[in-house]
Parts: structure tokens; sequence; C-alpha cells
């Protein structure tokens, strides 16, 4: 079994900087506008060829009512979402099969709406039989009931994620912890319907938060047990959170409190049987990804943590990213351009980013360490044809200094990330990455 993580405040003081929430090397700040459909439509004859299993991933707009501004605006953007569909899935293989599917966005579509976009999906992608791949949904709490999960049930939805951030209270002047009633009712509604995960958000961070609050909130979620929590920091927010930003502008704790909150939720988290996978997401021991991990086979792609090793990966909608034997693409973020790029008859594609020899090395290496928390030097070696050291020599003195400050072990055959380094995993990870400009790192002292 492996051990779990530790807090250490010095380690957490020194090196937690940066963004520590990247999915994916390069990070799309590398990407850029040399890239285009064409490239895509390239890839996506490679991919065929090859025969290569898919993840599939579809981007609503992040805020339904906003973004849209009406029911039948929504229904427009459907229309050009099938467009994007029918293009990209024309170019793919009937053989190739979706193994891993998510459903993004700010809110839960209408029944009609969310059965019609499935059944288009259906008549061109190879989805497989009930239950055999991985196919996830995020939920929103006020959108949501146990006739929604039955019947995301029935549309082949096994993982659902169930977004229940602190809401407005009243005049909106006061922000409150949602009724955890509702929640249970979800998970209940989850368990009894053979899901085979439910993950629920805790955010950290607002100025009007306290330990104590959010002590409580942790309990309270705890006390649900659902399969899977992610915690985050309400500084940097999962995507279908952003447009809650208004709210940040409230404040945000101060770095001290922060912490604290921080401390909260992994050490109760632990307590109550939860292991840490990475990237702020904890699951229980029994969970597809814990079991992944254990095994050694736990990948990681744009969309997160996936136990499907091999995929390429296949974005559709606004802001998507598709990501196909090293070639990245991104259909622009702009709703209006997005749609307006399909009713031309063109993709939206707007920007990416080709991996050449180096990132593909680079890549590998930063997915391993985030999803083993550690690196088989040796392999790499073998693989790539190199001697790492020497490949990587502007990042070894500041690896030796990480391992004399606790937070990894190195040696000329392997790089381990301690129980006390696991949630910054992402400051080892940035010594690898070229686009990141990661500083150096000083020394923790170790005096009491």
């Amino acid at each position: 079994m492996r051990e779990s993580n530790s807090w250490d405040s010095k380690l957490l003081g020194r090196y937690a900087h940066g963004d520590a929430s990247h999915s994916c090397y390069p990070e799309t700040s590398a990407f850029h506008r040399g890239i285009g459909s064409l490239d895509l439509l390239r890839a996506l004859r490679g991919s065929r060829l090859a025969r290569r299993a898919l993840s599939l991933a579809v981007q609503l707009p992040i805020n339904q009512q906003r973004a849209s501004g009406s029911p039948s605006d929504f229904a427009a953007y459907l229309e050009r979402l099938e467009r994007e569909i029918d293009t990209i899935g024309c170019h793919l293989g009937a053989q190739q099969r979706v193994e891993q599917f998510h459903l993004a966005g700010g809110s839960t579509p209408s029944a009609a709406q969310l059965l019609r976009l499935m059944t288009h999906l259906r008549k061109r992608f190879n989805f497989l039989d009930y239950d055999t791949g991985d196919y996830s949904i995020e939920i929103q709490l006020a959108d949501s009931d146990w006739p929604t999960m039955g019947r995301l049930r029935e549309l082949g939805f096994n993982h659902v994620s169930i977004g229940v951030p602190d809401l407005a209270a009243g005049s909106d002047a006061t922000l409150a912890w949602q009724d955890p009633r509702h929640i249970r009712s979800l998970i209940d509604a989850a368990r009894a319907l053979n899901y085979r995960s439910v993950n629920i958000d805790i955010g950290y961070g607002r100025a009007w938060q306290t330990r104590a609050s959010f002590a409580r909130k942790v309990a309270a979620i705890v006390e649900l047990q659902p399969n899977r929590v992610t915690v985050f920091d309400y500084a940097d927010p999962p995507q279908r959170y952003r447009p809650l930003g208004r709210l940040a502008a409230r404040g945000l704790s101060d770095r001290e409190d922060k912490l604290a909150m921080q401390r909260q939720g992994v050490e109760q988290l632990s307590l109550a049987g939860y292991r840490y996978v990475g990237m702020g997401l904890f699951a229980l021991a029994d969970d597809d990804l814990v079991i992944a991990q254990e095994n050694a086979s736990l990948q990681r792609n744009c969309q997160g943590f996936s136990r499907h090793p091999d995929c390429d990966h296949v974005g559709l909608g606004v802001a998507a990213i598709s990501q196909i034997d090293g070639l990245y693409v991104q259909n622009t973020s702009n709703l209006q351009g997005y749609q307006a790029q399909l009713d031309r008859g063109q993709l939206a594609s707007c920007r990416g980013f080709r991996c050449g020899p180096d990132d593909r090395l680079r890549g590998e290496l930063i997915e391993r360490l985030i999803c083993d928390f550690g690196l088989d030097i040796r392999g790499i070696e073998a693989r790539f044809g190199l001697v790492f050291r020497e490949y990587f020599a502007d990042a070894w003195p500041a690896l030796e200094q990480m391992q004399r400050d606790g937070l990894i072990m190195l040696d000329a055959a392997s790089i381990a990330i301690l129980p006390a380094g696991r949630l910054l995993v992402y400051s080892v990870c940035r010594l690898f990455d070229r686009y990141s400009g990661a500083p150096r790192v000083q020394s923790v002292s170790r005096a009491v």
C-alpha cells in the first residue's frame, strides 16, 4: 500500500508557488496560432489509421444563462456543436472505441437537450456497451435531483462530479455553506443506480471563511462518503467555478488562514480513509483511480487523471482541447467566434502546439511524476537514449536541494516524491517544464 502524504508547513511555505492545477504538458500558455484545423485533421487521420482508442470531451459554455442568454440560444450552440461533431467524427474510424467520455460545463442541460446531444454523439462515435467505459459529467447542485441522476444513468454516464460551491444566502451580502441534505440525496441516488464514482468539490480560501467553518464543511462532506473529493483554492478554481470569480472581489483569505484550511482538509480527509491521488484529488481506497495508481497505470490528459492509457483525446465545443499523438489543438474560447467559424463550414481551431522529441520527453517525465509520485530514471534513459543527469544538468542542483529539504529522494536510478512533498509535486514538475520559467529553490531551514 502506498504511503500517505503528510503536512510540512516549512516545505509548503518554501515551495508552494505558481499554478498547482495544470493538467498536461505543455500548458496552454505555450500554445500559438501556428497550429490550426489542417493540423488537427491530419492528426485525426493518423489516429484513424493507427486505430487508437479515444478519450472524448465535450465542453458546454461555462455558464449557460450568462454565455447564451436564453434556452433558444443554448439550442443554437448545440446545433453548432453537432456540426463540429459531424466534421470531426467523419475523420475518425468506426472501430475506434470511446473508452473515456467527459461532459463539462457550468450548467446541466435540460433532459431534452442532453438526450439530443448524446444521441448525436453515439451516431458518430463508437461508445462502449453500458458501463464498460468511464463516462463522466459535471452537474450543478441547483439543477439536479434524483430523476436527473436516473436520466444520466440511462444515457450511459457512470461518473458524476457535483459542483457545490458556497453560495450567496439571502441578500447576497452573506455567503454560506450549502445544506448537505440535497447533496446526500444525489449521492444516495448514485449509489442506488450503481454509478462508479461521485466527486464533490471543496473550496477554501475565501476571506469570509474561518478555520472552524471550513472544518465543519469538510466534516459534512466526509460524513457523506463520496468516492472522490477535490480540494481547491478559490484563488485558482476549477474551470466550472470561474464564472463565480466576481465573488473573489470580496477578498481572499490571508496566506496563514489559507494554509491552515488546506491543512485541515488534507488531514480530515486522510483520517477518514481518503487516499491522495494528486493535484488536489482525494479518493477512497477502492476507487478506480487509486487502484490504477497502485498498479502504476494511472494516466493524465487534458481532462485530468485517467485509467485508460494510449488514448487520443478529442475535445469538442468552445475552448475545448484535443491532444493527439503529440499535437495539441484548442478551439477558440470566444462563444460567438466559435459559432461563426462553424457557420462558415470551418472548425473552430485557433491555436495549438506540436511536441518535438524534447517536449515528448518532458511530458513523459511530468506525467509520471504526477501519476506515480516518482520517476524511473533508468527507464527514461533507456527509452529516450540519454544520460539523465547530463540532459537535465540545469535542474539537478535544484533536485539535490529538494532532497536536502525532504521533498524528494534522489539517486542515479530514480526520483521518489516523499509523503511531505506530495502536495508539492507540481514544484518538482516545474523543474522539467521548459516553458514555466521555474525559479531557483532555496533551502528549507530545519531549525526548530
